[in-house]
């Protein structure tokens, strides 16, 4: 489990005992990104691990530091809940069991996948139809709660995500990069609490910012991967490892890695590796020869 938190000191030590009781025994992580309050040593209280950012990374690059620290140690499945106390530990097994029994490499705990009776604010209600849209044609399939940060991935995307990874706003950029490689995604519902402490970090007048920020990573992505697939496309086929094809003898001389044709002995003439024609003495010229 991996909790990424900024200044979350009211809520980050309810989180990681409602993660214990749920899922007992599963190491917790919470990722600080240079909060100034006491979220380090309430997390730690809590009985969760700390890791420190040494810089403001923002939320992906937080996401990220958990991501490879994951995959370093070996671990085949990550979960993230956000450290503000809305996604309800209850969720977690389903989601877990949901990306072990499915196969596909992210699970996103969803809002509203069965019309659950969650709602939002006008302003997130409003971009998440918007994404929805976008991404319909650009993943092949339907996603209802796109930018939901409950989201469990397996080791697959764990080898793509450490490497690389959306720095703010990661959510919808991480389903294009999924997508672009071919990989999968299924939703399952979960029940999200409203806000009762700290602040979110996407305000009335990020709104805006943040629509256009993640549809230019988007198309990026989009078009960044779409040329790799054309330049793909174009490459030749390599010639290692691969039969060579017969060539009239007439038209090639041989070359590494082909046979020799035959030669006929009238018309050889002897080289590095070939046995010297023999030669009649009455033909033959040279000082060696007396009479």
């Amino acid at each position: 489990m991996i909790v990424p938190a900024l200044n979350e000191e009211a809520a980050i030590g309810g989180v990681v005992r409602e993660i214990q009781q749920h899922v007992p025994g599963v190491p917790i992580v919470v990722i600080d990104d240079c909060s100034v309050d006491n979220t380090i040593d309430v997390a730690l209280k809590a009985g969760a691990r700390v890791l420190p950012m040494p810089h403001h990374l923002g939320l992906g690059g937080c996401v990220q530091a958990g991501y490879k620290l994951a995959y370093e140690l070996g671990y085949e499945y990550v979960i993230r809940v956000d450290g503000d106390g809305q996604h309800k530990a209850a969720d977690i097994p389903r989601v877990f069991e949901t990306l072990q029994k499915s196969g596909c490499e992210m699970v996103i705990g969803s809002r509203f996948v069965e019309q659950n009776g969650q709602r939002t604010g006008a302003v997130r209600s409003l971009g998440i139809r918007f994404f929805r849209f976008v991404l319909r044609p650009i993943l092949g399939k339907a996603v209802h709660d796109p930018t939901s940060g409950f989201v469990g991935v397996n080791r697959r995307a764990l080898n793509v995500f450490k490497g690389s990874f959306p720095l703010e706003y990661p959510e919808i950029e991480a389903l294009v990069v999924l997508q672009r490689r071919r990989f999968k995604f299924e939703e399952v519902p979960c029940t999200f609490r409203p806000r009762t402490t700290g602040r979110s970090t996407i305000t009335a007048v990020k709104s805006l910012y943040y629509v256009l920020h993640v549809l230019l990573g988007v198309f990026v992505n989009v078009l960044k991967f779409d040329r790799r697939y054309h330049l793909q496309q174009r490459e030749p086929t390599p010639d290692i490892g691969q039969a060579s094809l017969p060539v009239p003898l007439g038209d090639s001389a041989p070359g590494v890695g082909q046979t020799s044709r035959p030669v006929h002995p009238h018309n050889a003439t002897p080289g590095v590796g070939q046995a010297s024609r023999p030669v009649h003495p009455r033909n033959a010229t040279g000082s060696a020869e007396s009479k």
